[in-house]
């Protein structure tokens, strides 16, 4: 099997809100933007937003790497998201994991790369 195009999708039940969020909190670029389908580039990958989300609490899987888990987390909030699991140290270690949600209910994780 020759794979063209991989993509996430995740739903919402604002689609602009989520757009808004993905692209604030990650960087991440608009490749599709509608009311049915939206898609954001981020890094390498591509997460599509679906709309008719009905908001609720959902797992995604998604996981994001960054630097500073606790000033991510802090991002999050600040773009309207929750966090489920404030990040904790770990060892006499800064935080690595920060169990995050974004506006329409979607949990993702933040990580930091362990040394």
């Amino acid at each position: 099997m020759i794979v063209e195009r991989f993509k996430y999708v995740i739903w919402a039940a604002d689609m602009s809100r989520a757009v808004h969020f993905y692209t604030t909190v990650f960087g991440g670029t608009v490749l599709k933007q509608n009311d049915v389908i939206s898609e954001v580039a981020i890094c390498e990958g591509i997460i599509g937003i679906h709309g008719g989300g009905e908001g609720k609490r959902t797992w995604t899987g998604l996981s994001f790497q960054v630097a500073d888990v606790i000033a991510g987390a802090q991002e999050i909030v600040a773009a309207g998201g929750q966090l489920t699991r404030e990040p904790q140290p770990e060892n006499g270690e800064p935080p690595h994991l920060a169990m995050c949600m974004d506006t329409e209910g979607n949990e993702l994780m933040l990580f930091r790369k362990r040394h």
